[in-house]
């Protein structure tokens, strides 16, 4: 029997949503099952940066799952997906997971991920960093995730905000093995120069 392909996608508070929302609409086309959980921080900054509701972004899921409900099937090892992202992951996030602390379901289903050994993407939204961020990275790094900031790539000539939003989800999707036609790939600096 074929294995259902799934991905796990974590909506924390920090600013950015757009980018887990573009996720959840890019694994929708790609025929991945997504499972989605919203920090409670999250709900304030969807309602800041977006006319969206939550009724609307948990429309773009297969499943969605309440912030607090720690018996969720992702909190759970013997469910299987391929791995999770957090997008964006707030500081907050990022901490809990680097030190085990899984006081609601985002950074619990992320320790799960950990502790079995599949791939935990954090597309970390803060800048300026302190050395205690910087720690915290590198601590999950150690454990096995990958940092993915949000950087804008303009090699591709962005020409909209989609664009950024598009190029970075779609470059943590290529992390899955997930192929979108959201990124415009480098052509080489012969490519780029026949383009001037």
């Amino acid at each position: 029997m074929k294995q259902t392909r799934r991905l796990i996608v974590g909506i924390s508070g920090a600013s950015g949503v757009v980018y887990g929302i573009r996720l959840l609409e890019l694994l929708r086309d790609s025929g991945i099952e997504s499972h989605l959980v919203v920090s409670r921080a999250a709900r304030a900054t969807l309602a800041a940066e977006t006319s969206l509701t939550l009724a609307d972004v948990h429309g773009l899921a297969d499943h969605y799952y309440a912030a607090d409900d720690l018996g969720a099937a992702i909190s759970s090892g013997s469910f299987p997906t391929m791995g999770m992202v957090v997008a964006p992951c707030s500081v907050r996030s990022l901490s809990e997971i680097a030190h085990g602390v899984t006081s609601q379901l985002l950074t619990r289903a992320a320790d799960v991920v950990l502790k079995e050994r599949r791939r935990l993407v954090l597309m970390l939204r803060e800048t300026p960093l302190h050395a205690g961020h910087i720690r915290s990275m590198l601590a999950v790094t150690e454990m096995g995730a990958i940092i993915a900031p949000p950087v804008p790539a303009f090699y591709s000539r962005p020409q909209t905000i989609d664009d950024i939003v598009n190029h970075s989800t779609g470059r943590v999707l290529d992390l899955f093995g997930i192929e979108t036609m959201a990124v415009k790939r480098w052509g080489g600096m012969s490519a780029a120069l026949d383009e001037v």
